[in-house]
């Protein structure tokens, strides 16, 4: 017996409420595809010290100026390969520290040197000078709820409780530009993404500022337990050693 026109219109009604929700389910898998969250990858360079003060040193730092920016240029390189040409790679570097070294010791071109980096590889160049700076481009860069930091990596001197831009650039065996452990509760939460790489190459971060960091990010930030080396990065692709006895921590 066929159907009568009652359940006709039911098994219609039926067929167009399945379609609908069909119709909304591919449009809220188009807005989430559209909505996906970008990923962004940091590297900061610090500056390098002056002969001026490093020379009564039994060993010397920064006999070469491009320590930490080739450091970085080999890994934003690096970077660049693995994630392709669309990547979006930010390099912070601390302008003072090479411009005061440029003029006061190698008489070159820093600068200039620095921009041939951007232009080579498509970085989104950031001149900093101080912890403020790093903060800030890292709580307002880009919109974080957008713009997800998937990699941060610290190349430049550093003690077990900061970060030091302009070590032995600006006076003697010290600093006048850092970021201290105590300011990093100042970054906000939510800004990285899961499996985010977080490690600093300089000395002694991971002995106290890496658990800082945990604290106020919620992310491990690996780091020394003892010194790096950056001397004869040449022999090793540029990337920064653990010196004798040190291991990573974090």
């Amino acid at each position: 017996m066929g159907m009568n026109v009652l359940e006709l219109l039911r098994v219609v009604r039926i067929f167009t409420l399945m379609f609908r929700m069909l119709l909304l389910l591919l449009l809220a898998g188009t807005l989430t595809a559209g909505a996906a969250v970008q990923k962004e990858y940091i590297l900061v360079s610090g500056g390098p010290s002056l002969i001026e003060w490093e020379k009564f040193k039994a060993a010397p730092h920064d006999r070469w100026w491009g320590n930490f920016i080739r450091a970085a240029r080999v890994r934003i390189e690096e970077i660049r390969k693995q994630q392709g040409p669309e990547a979006l790679i930010t390099w912070l570097v601390y302008k003072p520290g090479y411009v005061r070294r440029a003029v006061r010791q190698d008489k070159a071109d820093l600068i200039g040197n620095i921009l041939s980096v951007r232009d080579k590889y498509h970085v989104n160049l950031v001149w900093i000078a101080s912890g403020d700076d790093v903060i800030n481009y890292l709580n307002a860069g880009h919109p974080r709820s957008e713009v997800k930091i998937a990699d941060f990596e610290f190349y430049g001197h550093s003690n077990r409780a900061c970060f030091m831009f302009d070590y032995s650039n600006e006076i003697d065996s010290g600093s006048k530009s850092w970021l201290h452990e105590k300011e990093l509760s100042r970054i906000r939460r939510g800004l990285f993404t899961r499996d985010a790489l977080i490690k600093s190459w300089s000395c002694h971060t991971g002995e106290s500022m890496s658990k800082f960091w945990r604290a106020a990010t919620g992310k491990k930030m690996i780091g020394a337990i003892g010194k790096t080396d950056y001397a004869n990065g040449d022999l090793r692709g540029w990337t920064p050693a653990l010196s004798p006895g040190a291991r990573w921590g974090g």
